[in-house]
């Protein structure tokens, strides 16, 4: 559980807090931002992040369905502006997650990695939410390959 307050600027200093200490550094009236990955192992990953703050784990499911869609329409988007048709998105489940902030992986999808079931999609307004899971999601042809109920789902991206 996180107990920031984008309130107090101090309660953002925490570790998990960062990234809703990057999206209060946005312009109010932003939906979607990007920031580069951090982490110095993996140096070619992007994240999307939501603007909008949700109490607690930020859940996908806690944003409104306009603000999520849209947010998985510009991590496609650039994802696809990156890597072409080799793209991949990401989300870790809530027990896999580093940070509160609710954000999406962007990287290079390794080759080979599907597996399982999954479902197949025609764009992100049907992306489902994935509760207290993660998802992970790359091209197909015309259409997309959800594959949902898994905890670390960004280890199918090149670091």
């Amino acid at each position: 559980m996180c107990n920031c307050d984008p309130k107090d600027v101090e309660s953002l200093k925490e570790r998990q807090c960062g990234l809703c200490a990057a999206a209060e550094k946005q312009a109010p009236g932003t939906v979607v931002f990007f920031a580069q990955d951090t982490n110095p192992r993996k140096p070619n990953r992007w994240l999307a992040m939501p603007r909008q703050h949700s109490p607690g784990m930020h859940l996908l499911g806690d944003l409104p369905l306009e603000t999520r869609t849209e947010l998985w329409r510009e991590a496609i988007g650039k994802a696809k502006s990156l890597w072409g048709d080799q793209w991949g998105v990401a989300t870790n489940g809530v027990k896999a997650r580093t940070q509160c902030h609710v954000h999406i992986h962007i990287g290079r999808l390794i080759e080979g990695v599907e597996w399982g079931d999954f479902l197949v999609i025609d764009g992100p307004e049907e992306i489902p939410d994935p509760g207290n899971s993660g998802l992970w999601i790359h091209p197909a042809g015309a259409k997309l390959h959800v594959h949902t109920d898994e905890q670390v789902s960004e280890t199918v991206l090149l670091r």
